[in-house]
């Protein structure tokens, strides 16, 4: 039991996990302060902040954090085409620090001691706690004590699975979705259409680049034009959505080594991410390139695993950062029936010369140069062959 007036700041999202924990933070003689970020989910705050108040929070802060999402987590994601695994753009994994780095302030503001599901000074993680975590073993002890308590919820038996949303993307896992054999129902998806169903002409979008980042989105069909950066995000996952763009059904591999069943929608992201490695291609030097793809990895693998505020994360980004400044240009791209397809691309700092590969064009290219080459790259393989010869030939007497 917590010394009377402890007071705990706890990041609220109005759903069943934290609406618990929340009364159950009052059961231990907590003060609760509750933090419910706008980071772009589709939630009824006004709503929110009466549910909290009356599970006994003390106070509650509600802020806006949408325009710095994109700007200072997402934008560096898109720069450095963070992915993890090869198929997750990192919607949730780039939305905690975001939600962390408020949530610090505000414990900082109101003086509290401690932080529930915080990021730094005394934290307080229910589920990493013995005393509740055996008290609530799965999601349907926690339906049952919501109940017990009169804890409106949005989850139901029948569809118990755990929803993560923000601007970037929306998760769904547990529940029937743990068994990865089983195809996720077709009503689950709800920021993205069905491919089958989408629309059968496709929007055509322009999108320009500076060091990296997206600064322009024009629909080639109506001449519509977006600039600032959140205003430019929430079209380009209008226009994703309605195309069915940015669904991934994965089983992942979590920090700790367990395998995770989950499903994404990642519409804006899933535009971005191929857009930005059409016109970082295009303009970076290969041997550079090859370099940063490293450094990709890397930073993927840092912020999946909750590291963005370690030196080694702040160090990636920096030299990401430095490896952007000649990417620049606009790309063309058709969004249509689940697939984001590049049409072309130029930039003024293109490393592309048309006269050097031309077909009809010798330019500065001598074909007879590449004979040199050729043979002293053959010399290593004849070689090689040459021994495998040997020791068949051994082994066959």
């Amino acid at each position: 039991m917590a010394e009377p007036r402890d007071t705990v700041v706890l990041a609220y999202s109005g759903g069943l996990d934290t609406s618990c924990i929340l009364v159950w933070l009052k059961e231990q003689g907590y003060t609760v302060i509750a933090f419910l970020a706008n980071i772009g989910q589709k939630e009824d705050f006004d709503a929110a902040r009466k549910k909290a108040l009356a599970l006994g929070a003390e106070k509650v802060y509600i802020q806006d954090v949408c325009r710095e999402f994109v700007e200072e987590f997402i934008w560096p994601a898109v720069q450095a085409n963070a992915l993890y695994e090869d198929r997750y753009l990192l919607g949730t994994a780039l939305a905690r620090p975001c939600i962390a780095r408020r949530l610090v302030l505000v414990a900082k503001e109101q003086g509290a001691r401690y932080i529930a599901h915080g990021a730094t000074g005394k934290v307080i993680a229910p589920w990493r706690m013995p005393e509740f975590y055996q008290r609530f073993p799965g999601r349907r002890e926690l339906m049952e004590y919501a109940q017990k308590h009169g804890i409106p919820v949005p989850v139901t038996p029948k569809a118990p699975w755990s929803m993560d949303e923000n601007l970037m993307h929306i998760s769904y896992e547990a529940g029937i979705l743990e068994n990865p054999k089983n195809r996720a129902p077709l009503d689950l998806y709800t920021k993205t259409c069905d491919p089958t169903t989408s629309p059968d002409i496709p929007d055509e979008l322009e999108i320009e680049f500076e060091k990296g980042v997206p600064v322009k989105v024009t629909n080639t069909k109506n001449g519509v034009t977006h600039r600032s950066a959140l205003e430019l995000f929430m079209y380009l996952n209008d226009i994703a959505g309605k195309h069915g763009v940015g669904r991934i059904d994965i089983v992942e591999n979590r920090f700790v080594g367990m395998k995770s069943r989950g499903i994404y929608e990642t519409p804006a992201g899933t535009i971005l991410y191929h857009a930005h490695l059409d016109i970082e291609a295009f303009t970076m030097d290969r041997e550079v390139r090859k370099i940063k793809q490293g450094l990709s990895l890397k930073f993927s693998e840092l912020v999946y695993n909750g590291f963005w505020y370690s030196p080694e994360c702040e160090f990636l980004q920096h030299c990401i950062a430095r490896s952007q400044e000649a990417v620049a240009g606009t790309v063309r791209v058709s969004v249509f029936k689940g697939q984001v397809y590049v049409l072309g691309r130029e930039s003024p700092h293109s490393l592309y010369n048309e006269e050097l590969v031309s077909m009809d064009v010798q330019g500065d290219y001598e074909p007879a140069d590449a004979t040199g080459f050729i043979n002293i790259n053959a010399l290593r393989l004849k070689e090689y062959h040459r021994l495998q010869s040997k020791v068949s030939t051994k082994q066959d007497e």
